[in-house]
């Protein structure tokens, strides 16, 4: 018994309970005891705002409107209109193989916690280990392209109602910067997040319809079934149409994103092998309506798509709005409801990363790991995962004044990092063999193993892919400078792993070993 309790002191602070105390469990936490962690969190999510913060991250059509500028370019609607057909059948995918892994291993640690469990004995901690950080960065990766596109929408309003101002990109990073810290702000205080978070999909939905159905109602007049489904647009300088295409895809990819979302509020929700496919299956089917029939009903209300190019404003929706509706305070009354889904977006957001950095913190995968695995027990959040990570952010802003294609790379390594943590999971599952772990109530057999297949391919696709640059010829303000990002992440996880890591991240043996004692003398680890 002694060795059990020095084996727990070796892994940090923890609570005793005794044997009552913990029969008094739910199974949710006893679940969550039996893989070594104890419930730190609060249970207060349900399906709807676990739904809430899935769908107000992903929010697709939003993130049509916001990453228009990106896409408009490679291919015009035909782009739009294929690219999001497309992009859903590949996240549906995607969202088949995390439902299954949640579903049979629900964890706030999702994928890193997935490889960890999967992978062979010998390399099970660095694949975890890469996973966490690939993630982690994703994440924030995410929330600087949310809080960009949000910062560059309310500049365009700005703009639109004042034509003679000149957009600066210093006003623009001043834009984020504010977006970012009221993010921060708003996740600080734990209680009020579920109740946010069904807020923001209700507020997502009705944004969506109002807009769907004012500005083809309101254009003087419309452009024909040709010009929507069959015009292929190309001015990036691509020679090859095939390759405009393809770097365009950046666009309708970014809009199903972050679908990992809702695995990390596992420890947040009641049966979550339930609930979490429910979220992000939810997603990407509400993703796929929304997007698809407001891209289809806004080109139809496109008046000059030339002027969308070079609109002074910089955002491409708000000079549609403005063609459609013909008023300057009716076309920022509309893309005000754009600004106000996105800072919804970038308040879940800021959820999901918080809980990535805490969960990785919790198996000492990150620097300061002891600070940034606690809970605020009051506020019920990560607190200083929660602030460390919006640190990193605001840093992540400066990229923008470097170079005024840096959305481009911020949204493409959002894409591309969490493509390479949900194929690294995936990968150790097929070769452990997808039989040969314990199912949950989501499995869908045949069907899931071609997800599994089409999930891996798309990460090769898209990291070779989505490198290239968006605008050509390239030159130093207009490069994507994403393969830089990767090289800069894997250098400093790299580092961090031969200097330290190695020896602290906690092992799966070590984590196995920590369950068994949790079960035999009723400990549970803070």
């Amino acid at each position: 018994m002694s060795d059990d309790k020095e084996a727990v002191s070796r892994r940090g602070p923890s609570v005793e309970y005794g044997t009552d105390d913990l029969k008094s469990l739910d199974s949710d936490a006893m679940k969550l005891a039996e893989m070594g962690y104890t419930q730190d969190m609060q249970r207060n999510f349900s399906v709807w705002s676990v739904l809430g913060v899935g769908f107000s991250l992903t929010n697709s059509w939003f993130g049509i409107s916001a990453a228009l500028i990106t896409g408009i370019k490679s291919g015009g609607p035909i782009l739009i209109v294929y690219g999001i057909i497309l992009i859903a059948l590949i996240s549906t995918c995607v969202g088949i193989s995390l439902s299954e892994l949640a579903s049979a291993l629900p964890n706030a640690g999702g994928q890193y916690f997935w490889a960890n469990e999967l992978a062979p004995k010998q390399y099970a901690n660095f694949a975890s280990y890469l996973t966490g950080w690939f993630s982690w960065a994703g994440s924030m990766f995410t929330s600087a392209s949310v809080a960009l596109a949000v910062g560059s929408a309310i500049m365009g309003c700005i703009q639109l109602s004042h034509p003679n101002l000149i957009v600066e990109p210093w006003m623009v990073f001043c834009a984020y910067q504010v977006v970012n810290a009221f993010a921060w702000l708003f996740n600080c205080y734990g209680k009020t997040l579920p109740k946010t978070a069904t807020f923001t999909l209700i507020t997502s939905l009705v944004s969506f319809f109002v807009i769907m159905v004012t500005v083809p109602a309101s254009a003087p007049t419309h452009q024909n079934a040709q010009f929507v489904f069959a015009n292929f647009v190309n001015d990036t300088g691509w020679q090859q149409n095939g390759i405009a295409f393809i770097v365009g895809l950046v666009n309708t990819n970014w809009a199903f994103a972050c679908l990992d979302c809702a695995t990390h509020m596992a420890e947040e929700i009641a049966r979550p092998e339930r609930m979490i496919p429910i979220a992000i299956m939810g997603t990407v089917g509400i993703g796929f309506v929304t997007s698809w029939f407001y891209s289809i009903s806004l080109f139809f209300s496109v008046g000059n798509l030339n002027q969308l190019f070079d609109s002074d404003t910089g955002v491409p929706i708000l000079e549609l709005f403005y063609q459609a509706l013909g008023s300057r305070a009716g076309a920022i009354v509309l893309e005000c409801m754009i600004i106000l889904t996105g800072i919804g977006c970038q308040i879940a957001s800021h959820t999901w990363q918080a809980r990535l950095c805490w969960s990785f913190a919790r198996d000492r995968g990150l620097p300061g790991s002891r600070y940034l695995a606690k809970v605020h027990p009051t506020l019920n959040v990560p607190i200083v995962a929660h602030t460390v990570s919006c640190i990193i952010v605001a840093i992540l802003g400066c990229l923008y004044l470097g170079s005024y294609t840096a959305f481009n790379s911020m949204v493409t390594a959002c894409i591309v990092l969490l493509y390479i943590s949900y194929a690294i999971p995936v990968v150790c599952l097929l070769y452990k063999g997808r039989d040969n772990i314990r199912h949950g109530p989501f499995w869908m057999g045949p069907v899931g193993l071609f997800a599994n297949i089409v999930l891996c391919i798309w990460t090769l696709f898209t990291l070779i892919m989505y490198s290239f640059p968006s605008i050509m010829p390239a030159e130093a303000g207009n490069m994507n400078y994403v393969s830089a990002v990767y090289g800069v992440i894997t250098v400093v996880m790299l580092s961090y792993w031969f200097i330290r890591g190695k020896t602290t991240f906690r092992r799966r043996d070590e984590r196995h070993e920590r369950a068994d004692v949790v079960m035999r003398q009723g400990s549970v680890v803070r």
